[in-house]
């Protein structure tokens, strides 16, 4: 049985620009984002996107890899969206090959953030479904609560470690089951935008 690509959404009671600046600046995106410890740009595309390499630390090992990126500010219904593929050569590696997307679209309320993604299992395919692919959506969803904070309210997501997850006792600690985990209408990767398909490979 195939494994469902992730989907996340969550509502973002803030401005587009401000999600846009927090989510597409490679500085300030590993700070919210428990995927990435850091993220480099190495060079710029033919298609307007760019290479880069990006890292996670890990206790005993730190996986790197490599990925191209192409985001569309200016569509004509007001939405953006931004375009990912990633690789990495380190057997250690949870996730093999992959390719998602970010959708941000405006509302009265704020910003609907959304994801798709879907890759390739490093550690086989059962050992994906049963156990790693529940946790790493669990840590998408946790880490856009972070980012979600972090716009609205200007607490940094450094104030909330992954030791927080047990201070049960912080009614305002972000929580993965805020977000929707489950796709409106198709399948996750139903609403990538055109550009996934053009995007280079990394």
């Amino acid at each position: 049985m195939r494994a469902h690509p992730i989907y996340v959404e969550t509502l973002i009671r803030a401005d587009l620009d401000t999600v846009w600046r927090l989510t597409q600046e490679p500085t300030l995106h590993p700070r919210w984002d428990l995927r990435f410890s850091s993220i480099t740009p190495q060079e710029s595309l033919p298609s307007g996107g760019y290479r880069f390499l990006y890292k996670l630390r890990l206790p005993l090992h730190t996986i790197a890899g490599t990925g191209t990126s192409l985001g569309e500010r200016d569509r004509p219904d007001g939405t953006r969206t931004s375009a990912l593929r990633f690789t990495t050569a380190d057997r250690l590696s949870p996730l093999g090959d992959g390719r998602g997307y970010w959708r941000y679209v405006p509302t009265p309320d704020g910003v609907r953030f959304i994801t798709g993604y879907d890759y390739a299992p490093g550690w086989g395919s059962t050992i994906d479904r049963l156990v790693m692919r529940r946790f790493i959506g669990w840590m998408t969803a946790w880490s856009f609560e972070r980012l979600r904070i972090w716009a609205e309210t200007g607490v940094e997501p450094e104030r909330w470690p992954v030791a927080s997850v047990l201070a049960f006792w912080k009614p305002d600690r972000p929580r993965a089951a805020r977000c929707q985990r489950t796709p409106r209408s198709g399948r996750a990767m139903d609403d990538a935008p055109t550009t996934l398909s053009a995007l280079e490979t990394p």
